[in-house]
């Protein structure tokens, strides 16, 4: 527990598909919020209060209310409507045991 008095309940990890490897960084970073939602979806539609995403990349906050995106992002932003959340920017020094967790070389390959 932080000073805030947040912390995580749960950790899941995913190996990035070959094709998804040559992403562009702010398309893989958006691209793990979009699966950890897939991932959660369960537990997050239901909430009737917002929650929150914390991202190490300033750009990803106004992704919600960009008004020109591309037609994979479009897709993405379709599902991402469908929950009450806000994505907040989160210096990555301050993250420093969910990056050690993310650079970890054992994960899964995804799957769908």
């Amino acid at each position: 527990v932080n000073d805030s008095g947040k912390h995580p309940i749960a950790f899941n990890s995913c190996k990035l598909l070959p094709a998804k490897l040559n992403y562009e960084i702010h398309d893989k970073e958006l691209l793990g919020i979009v699966w950890a939602l897939k991932h959660w979806r369960a537990f997050l539609l239901p909430l009737s209060d917002s929650f929150e995403v914390l991202t190490d990349h300033s750009s990803l906050e106004y992704f919600m209310s960009s008004t020109v995106i591309t037609l994979h992002k479009a897709c993405w932003a379709e599902f991402l409507y469908e929950f009450h959340f806000t994505i907040t920017y989160h210096p990555g020094r301050l993250a420093t045991l969910p990056d050690a967790l993310s650079c970890q070389g054992d994960m899964y390959q995804e799957r769908g």
